[in-house]
C-alpha cells in the first residue's frame, strides 16, 4: 500500500504541482482547501492523473485551530505545509497572523499524530535575503532576513515568512518529527489551476497592458516544478535536514521586459519606458548547491520557466494578444 501524505493549501500554484508529482509517484494524498465546494479551487486537483483513486480533499482553514487539520493529517507519514497568504497590499497583521498561527496550527495537529515522521515547510527567500545587506553578499541557508528592515520596506509578506519559519523551528525543537524547510524565491512555470496566482500575475502585468512603465529593481526566479521536486526529495531523503535555498536566477524588471519583448513582441505591447526612479540594479547572489545536490540536476533557467508561465497564462485565458500581427 502506498504512503499517505498531507498537503495543506492544496489548490495553490505550488501545492498543486506538489500534489501532481506526488500522485505521479503513487502516493495517497490528503489535500486541504478552505472550501471544497469551490469548483475553481478543486476541479483542477480532482482532474489530475491518479486523483480519482488516490486524492482526498479535506476542508481546513489556517485560522480554524488544530482540530481543523486533524482528519487531513491522520494517517499521513509526511505533511507538506504550503498554505500561506501571498498577495499585493495589506498591512502586517494581514500576513503575519495567518502565516504564523496557521503554521503553528498545522504543527500542533501533527503532534497529535505520531505516524507523522516528516514535516516539509514552504518558507521563502524572503526569510533569508531581505536584510538590506550589500549586494556583494552571497546568500546561503545560514542567512536570516531582518524583520525591522522588512518593515521599513513595507515587505509584510517577508515579515510573515520570517516569523512563521522561526516559529516553526522553535515549536519543533524536541519533537518526534523531522522538520525540513524549503526557501524558494518568486515561483514561475507551468500553470495548472484556473485562477491567476500572484507570482504569475507579476509576469502577466508586462503583457496585458496593466504595466505601462518598467518597474525599478528586480527579483529572483525559480520554476514551480523544481520547488515541488525539492519538497518531495527532502521528504524522501532521510538525510535531508535544515533549510534549502531554491533560486535559479535573478532578473531586473528591465531584463524581464526585454526578454518578453524579444519573445512575444509580435503579439503583446511590452512597456519600454522605465519608471522615473529606475536605476541600475545588482542581482542577488546566492549559493544553491545544497538543493542541487539534493535534486541531482541543474535548476530550470528563469527564461525557460517564464516561457512556461506565458504559455500557461495564454492557455487559461489570463492574457490575450493585444497587438495586431
Amino acid at each position: 500500500m502506498s504512503k499517505t501524505v498531507c498537503v495543506t493549501g492544496a489548490s495553490g500554484f505550488l501545492a498543486t504541482q506538489i500534489v501532481k508529482q506526488l500522485l505521479e509517484k503513487g502516493y495517497q494524498v490528503h489535500g486541504t482547501v478552505r472550501d471544497p465546494s469551490d469548483k475553481k479551487k478543486v476541479d483542477h486537483l480532482v482532474s489530475l492523473p491518479g486523483a480519482s483513486e488516490r486524492l482526498k480533499i479535506f476542508k481546513a482553514d489556517l485560522l480554524g485551530g488544530p482540530e481543523a487539520y486533524q482528519e487531513a493529517v491522520k494517517g499521513s507519514e509526511i505533511v507538506f505545509h504550503t498554505a500561506s497568504p501571498f498577495y499585493h497590499g495589506g498591512q502586517e497583521d494581514d500576513y503575519v497572523k495567518p502565516a504564523v498561527d496557521g503554521t503553528l496550527t498545522v504543527l500542533k495537529a501533527v503532534t497529535t499524530h505520531p505516524e507523522v515522521k516528516t514535516v516539509i515547510l514552504t518558507s521563502s527567500f524572503a526569510a533569508v535575503g531581505y536584510a538590506g545587506l550589500d549586494r556583494s553578499h552571497v546568500y546561503t541557508e545560514a542567512d536570516w532576513s531582518s524583520e525591522d528592515w522588512q518593515r521599513e520596506q513595507k515587505s509584510f509578506y517577508g515579515v510573515s515568512k520570517t516569523k512563521a519559519e522561526k516559529a516553526a523551528w522553535d515549536f519543533s525543537k524536541g519533537k518526534d518529527y523531522r522538520l525540513v524547510v524549503i526557501n524558494p524565491c518568486l515561483i514561475t512555470g507551468p500553470i495548472i489551476q484556473p485562477t491567476l496566482n500572484t507570482s504569475s500575475e507579476m509576469v502577466a502585468q508586462y503583457l496585458n497592458g496593466s504595466k505601462t512603465k518598467i518597474a525599478n529593481g528586480g527579483i529572483s526566479y525559480i520554476d514551480v516544478r523544481d520547488v515541488a521536486e525539492a519538497h518531495i526529495a527532502a521528504a524522501e531523503n532521510k538525510d535531508a535536514q535544515g533549510r534549502y535555498l531554491v533560486l535559479a536566477d535573478s532578473l531586473s524588471w528591465e531584463d524581464l521586459a526585454n526578454f518578453l519583448r524579444k519573445e512575444y513582441g509580435d503579439k503583446y505591447e511590452v512597456p519600454t519606458e522605465l519608471e522615473a526612479d529606475a536605476k541600475p540594479w545588482d542581482k542577488n547572489k546566492f549559493d544553491c548547491s545544497k538543493v542541487q545536490k539534493l535534486l541531482g540536476h541543474p535548476l530550470i533557467s528563469a527564461h525557460d520557466s517564464i516561457r512556461e508561465t506565458v504559455a500557461g497564462l495564454e492557455k487559461i485565458g489570463h492574457i490575450k494578444p493585444n497587438k495586431n500581427n
